[in-house]
């Protein structure tokens, strides 16, 4: 049986804590990123800076593309961002990580792929 979907999970640490903070940034990274995946988006990313204050504070992401949508959390205090990519549309992860590396510069990046089925 042919998978759903596919479920991208990048888990980055030692990002640039200026590009993690930079909504133009962001912004320009959603935009290359569905442009080099091949992913229709729908509206503008939804970018709020979420938890002020705490240990979590940073920018949360949200871009619903045709095939399902791409998510971010950013983490202020540890330069972490967790960027999750899901999609019934294939695209290649290796292009993903490219974008991420190119807009965040994360020093590690753990990369996890599941397949969708119900």
């Amino acid at each position: 049986m042919k998978p759903w979907g596919k479920h991208l999970i990048l888990d980055c640490a030692g990002c640039n804590f200026f590009l993690i903070n930079d909504t133009t940034n962001i912004r320009e990274f959603i935009k290359e990123l569905a442009n080099r995946i091949d992913m229709t988006v729908h509206g503008d990313p939804q970018i709020e800076f979420l938890l002020p204050g705490t240990d979590n504070e940073g920018y949360s992401v949200l871009q619903m593309i045709t095939t399902s949508n791409i998510t971010i959390h950013f983490v202020n205090k540890t330069k972490e961002a967790y960027i999750d990519v899901f999609s019934c549309k294939d695209f290649d992860p290796k292009i993903v990580d490219d974008v991420v590396n190119k807009y965040f510069e994360p020093s590690s990046m753990r990369t996890t792929i599941l397949s969708r089925q119900a």
